[in-house]
């Protein structure tokens, strides 16, 4: 109509519409229900894997006794077992430590077990082990341990090699040897024999080494009762000795009647007389004066 005015329409109030939709946190039970399933996989795989295994490690074992028996029986058996190197060990210690006989298979020999075994005997330093077929033969080359010097602790004697290693065996000399005693004398014997053994003559004469109190050794020269008693120093024993042999060389000081012979001093040597002629006194007083 005419003058009439157009209703206004109100607008209408704005609607706010959420841009983001919060979820459940679900994220940490998906995480522990994989673990725990890649858990179970992983569990009965290795059972799995374990009874092939088992079930492969047996058919093999079995095969491989087939073999060896198949083998003995076409002639793969031990003809013989020839040693050499063998003075002190007895053929009883090897067969104990061998186990072996004619039926026994050459294949199935473990050298490296029988050479452990052998060098476990109290005599044996060493063993070569090595097999040779048709004739099947068990080669076995010993190394014997050669004895030094008797070693008394105890009230009980045991050879010693040069290395200083004790014989767990029965032994009787049949030449004249070294004697040493005290505690912890094997171990430091070669160190010792090293020096002495220079000097032929001097070393000859020689039939006791002391170990005292674990750090030098005494000497006693000619007679175990009433010879002459050499005392070496704890540090420096090569110089002491080398004095000895040059004093022994150039003023034939071992020829005296003396009863010690003391080098524990690195400037002086002090003697100690035995019962001498009036001549033999001043023939060693003109020696010691030469040392001052």
């Amino acid at each position: 109509m005419a003058g009439q005015k157009n209703p206004t329409i109100a607008p209408a109030a704005a609607v706010s519409i959420p841009t983001r939709i919060s979820l459940p946190r679900e994220w940490p039970f998906r995480l522990a229900g994989n673990l725990f399933f890649l858990i179970v996989i992983g569990a009965l795989a290795s059972a799995i894997i374990t009874i092939k295994t088992n079930l492969i490690g047996r058919k093999l074992t079995d095969l491989s006794t087939e073999f060896y028996n198949y083998t003995s029986q076409i002639g793969f058996t031990l003809d013989d077992i020839i040693v050499s190197g063998r003075h002190k060990t007895t053929k009883e210690e090897l067969k104990d430590a061998l186990q072996l006989t004619r039926d026994s298979n050459i294949l199935t020999l473990d050298l490296d077990a029988i050479r452990e075994q052998l060098e476990a005997l109290p005599w044996i330093r060493s063993a070569q082990i090595s097999r040779h077929y048709f004739p099947n033969i068990l080669q076995i080359d010993l190394e014997e341990r050669e004895v030094e010097s008797i070693w008394q602790i105890n009230n009980r004697f045991h050879p010693i090699d040069k290395e200083g290693h004790v014989i767990d065996a029965p032994y009787v000399s049949s030449r004249p040897i070294l004697l040493i005693v005290g505690e912890g004398a094997p171990e430091n014997i070669p160190q010792l024999m090293q020096i002495i053994s220079q000097d032929k003559e001097i070393f000859s004469r020689i039939k006791v080494a002391n170990y005292i109190s674990n750090r030098r050794w005494d000497l006693i020269l000619d007679d175990i009762e009433n010879g002459i008693t050499i005392k070496l120093p704890a540090q420096g024993q090569d110089k002491a000795w080398k004095k000895l042999v040059k004093l022994n060389n150039t003023q034939g000081l071992l020829k005296r009647k003396l009863t010690i012979i003391d080098l524990r001093f690195p400037h002086k040597v002090i003697v100690k007389l035995g019962k001498m002629t009036k001549e033999e006194r001043q023939r060693l007083k003109d020696v010691k004066e030469s040392l001052m």
